[in-house]
């Protein structure tokens, strides 16, 4: 029987304590409507982080962590008709939705009901290879190579969906806390559509990558920026910074917090926090129109990934350089033939 190598989270807990381990097992077969992709790089998201680590609670043993999947389609199950094998596509987070709920009806399949996300609750792309449903892939845009764009995947389509959230008005002011993989491709398309970006983290190397990528000023994250924001996105999975946020909000604006994990929140002062219109929003997973509109939007901007490329066998040691903030952008996983 062919078998594959995978990465699996075995014991979730710090992730020096080592949670994830390298297993092999069985040869995935896609059943009706699936395909199955060999992959060939796998973006490392803190999504990944807070599964390993245990901040959510992994949906079933051993589970293989990894939703930026980039893979070429080698087998294809019954029922599929829009790929052939061969064909160079993307798997995301959202890997199935029910299509019958009263969200998914509504057009807001990111709050259907009864979801499936890819590397929480089925296999993900930390593998040499992964089933995902056809109706669910991506084609991905000309010009990216295998590593630049799997980033694109979950941390710039989540990123392009908090910034919708925060209805930032053109030629805006955009306030960003936290400066990591999805922050720093977010803040291209809102430079790109005409904002200024304002650009608060504690790390020096993000700084300097804001500023390169066109940021109209940088900070610390418990800095003020130049001027009142008409929205802002927290990306840094800290709640302490939430108030710090809205206290840099202008009238009316909005802070949407784009991340599926975050610390507690301190108590807010409604006259300094919220009074006068301001407003606090989350944003859950994406629908497959954000990823379809954002990937465009990408590919005409010329949308640059800043990536730390990873051997597969070093999956772990990926993983915990993102936990201790060694690199600025997105690391991804490569060479899994290797």
């Amino acid at each position: 029987m062919s078998t594959m190598r995978a990465w699996a989270v075995q014991t979730p807990g710090p992730i020096d304590t080592q949670p994830l381990v390298l297993t092999e097992r069985a040869l995935p077969a896609p059943g009706l409507g699936e395909v199955r992709l060999h992959v060939v790089a796998c973006g490392v998201c803190r999504t990944d982080l807070h599964l390993a680590e245990g901040d959510l609670a992994p949906r079933r043993p051993l589970v293989v962590p990894g939703h930026e999947v980039v893979g070429v389609v080698d087998e294809l199950g019954e029922g599929t008709s829009k790929l052939r094998v061969g064909d160079r596509v993307g798997a995301a987070w959202l890997a199935h939705t029910c299509g019958t709920c009263r969200f998914c009806l509504a057009e807001k399949e990111n709050l259907c009901l009864d979801p499936t996300f890819t590397g929480w609750d089925i296999d993900g792309g930390y593998a040499t290879y992964v089933v995902v449903r056809e109706d669910y892939i991506y084609r991905l845009p000309e010009g990216f190579d295998d590593a630049a764009v799997a980033p694109l995947l979950c941390a710039g389509i989540i990123g392009f969906r908090a910034l919708r959230r925060t209805e930032l008005p053109k030629g805006g002011r955009l306030g960003i806390y936290g400066f990591g993989g999805s922050a720093h491709l977010t803040a291209q398309i809102a430079i790109a559509e005409g904002a200024r970006v304002h650009v608060m983290t504690r790390s020096p190397e993000s700084r300097e990558l804001a500023l390169a990528l066109g940021a109209a000023s940088v900070g610390d994250t418990d800095d003020a920026p130049p001027g009142s924001l008409d929205g802002a996105i927290l990306f840094a999975p800290v709640g302490e910074i939430v108030p710090t946020a809205l206290r840099a909000l202008d009238r009316g604006g909005i802070l949407a917090v784009a991340g599926i994990y975050l610390t507690d929140i301190p108590a807010l002062n409604y006259e300094h926090h919220l009074f006068q219109e301001r407003t606090l929003r989350s944003v859950t997973a994406n629908t497959r129109h954000d990823g379809a509109e954002f990937l465009g939007i990408a590919a005409k901007i010329g949308i640059r990934s800043t990536v730390h490329r990873y051997p597969f066998d070093e999956a772990d040691h990926a993983l915990s350089d993102l936990a201790h903030e060694k690199f600025s952008g997105a690391a991804v996983l490569v060479d899994f033939d290797s």
